[in-house]
């Protein structure tokens, strides 16, 4: 049914999904899948331009489970590794998937995310969500009987009226809800911002492992390289604020190439290589919200919460998300007495990835924690307790975590036997992360 532009088309669903990313199209076709009308919203049209394109080896079997594996096989470069490059190391360091502690995934993938995110959404549609591409989530009223009204607008300005039983926030970093609630912060232990472009005809290594991300550190945080199909790569900064305010005059391109300048080793592999779009830049990268879920909705992967892509987790989280969002709604709908076990069960789940990521990532640039990366040790089975969390293999029964306190433990002792450099490393740390006006760092 259609309205005019000056019409509002009033709809009814079960569950409500605002965003067609990866989250969204995990737990909506999930649930679709058990019997409920799911519609999804999605401001954009597919395919899109979007960030984020290194996978874990945990997003594999959940590929297998949604039916999309040979699909997400078809678009993406094998990555069997990371590999870390260090200007105070004589020589990078290389982890590989197969060495973690369990040993059946051995390897991820690199994609475009216009691709891949096209084959989730397309797949939800597949399984029997509506999904309205170039609809955007304006407004939402929470009514006393616990239901929800959401008030859209499609591009061509027809708006519609969305009654659900229960509403998915997958919105991203446009963190619908929690923007409408007033319960989004800034992350107070972690404050990065990130500049990127895609590049052909970039020097990368041979063989298996061609398609491995690379870490480069440099003064004033790091870069990512990800090789991808069709000889594209990813390349990113991730700095701190207080170096993007240095841009000045510059253009961002002209920032971005400069800042490559000041990593020799990334300079080295690009030397020959063309920017093949125009370089973008995001801040406010670390941010949290207060809660992730009420009693008839929930707030998915950066919808929630989003600290730092350093280690890839961002799309193995939000898709984890939906896989458990979707279990605790079927339970809010059919069982409502067990909805607030289902819930808490849901924000303990939510928590715990940011929570194990988030030690390690606020650490990261640490120069004792770069010597734990730059020369691993596997006592106590440390090294592949380690690699099974770069893997994303924290939320299933692998029991890494003795080991995982262990490798803290050690890092802390390290700390204390070499004081002083522990306490310039948290300085240096306590500067970088101050805040700054963001106001005019992102302008081209």
């Amino acid at each position: 049914m259609e309205g005019r532009a000056s019409e509002v088309v009033r709809r009814e669903c079960d569950i409500l999904v605002i965003g067609g990313g990866p989250a969204g199209s995990t737990v909506a076709p999930i649930l679709a899948g058990k019997g409920y009308k799911v519609v999804m919203l999605e401001k954009a049209h597919h395919p899109r331009f979007h960030i984020g394109e290194s996978l874990l080896p945990t997003n594999l079997p959940l590929f297998e489970r949604m039916g999309i594996a040979d699909e997400v096989r078809a678009i993406g470069m094998e990555k069997w590794g990371a590999e870390f490059v260090s200007p105070h190391h004589d020589m990078p360091q290389s982890f590989h998937f197969a060495d973690a502690w369990d040993k059946s995934m051995p390897y991820a993938y690199q994609v475009k995310r216009d691709e891949f995110d096209e084959i989730l959404i397309r797949n939800a549609s597949r399984k029997g969500v509506e999904v309205h591409e170039g609809c955007k989530a304006q407004a939402i009223e929470f009514l006393p009987d616990n239901s929800a009204v959401v008030r859209a607008q499609h591009d061509d300005g027809r708006e519609d009226e969305w009654h659900a039983r229960f509403i998915v926030d997958a919105s991203g970093r446009d963190t619908f809800l929690a923007n409408r609630f007033q319960i989004k912060h800034r992350n107070p232990k972690h404050n990065s911002s990130a500049v990127y472009g895609h590049f052909a005809n970039a020097g990368r290594h041979e063989g298996r492992a061609e398609g491995n991300i690379t870490i480069f550190w440099f003064d004033h945080g790091w870069f990512w390289f990800i090789p991808m199909m069709n000889d594209t790569t990813s390349i990113g900064m991730v700095t701190w604020p207080y170096y993007m305010k240095t841009k000045g005059e510059r253009s961002l391109e002209r920032f971005f190439r400069d800042g490559i300048a000041m990593c020799p080793a990334l300079a080295e592999r690009l030397k020959d290589a063309r920017l093949t779009n125009a370089v973008v830049a995001t801040g406010n990268f670390s941010y949290v919200s207060e809660r992730n879920h009420g009693s008839n909705y929930v707030m998915l992967g950066d919808a929630y919460a989003f600290i730092d892509p350093v280690f890839s987790s961002g799309v193995m989280l939000a898709m984890n998300s939906g896989v458990i969002a979707a279990e605790a709604i079927d339970i809010c709908l059919r069982r409502p007495a067990k909805a607030a076990a289902a819930l808490k069960r849901f924000d303990r789940q939510m928590k715990h990835g940011p929570k194990e990521f988030s030690w390690f990532i606020y650490r990261v640039t640490n120069p004792i924690m770069r010597d734990f990366f730059m020369y691993p040790k596997n006592i106590f089975r440390m090294k592949e307790a380690l690699l099974s969390v770069l893997a994303g293999d924290i939320f299933g029964k692998t029991p890494i975590w003795r080991s995982i306190l262990m490798f803290k433990l050690f890092y802390y002792i390290a700390n204390m036997i070499q004081p002083r450099r522990a306490y310039m490393g948290w300085k240096r740390r306590r500067f970088n992360i101050r805040k700054v006006d963001e106001a005019v760092l992102y302008n081209a």
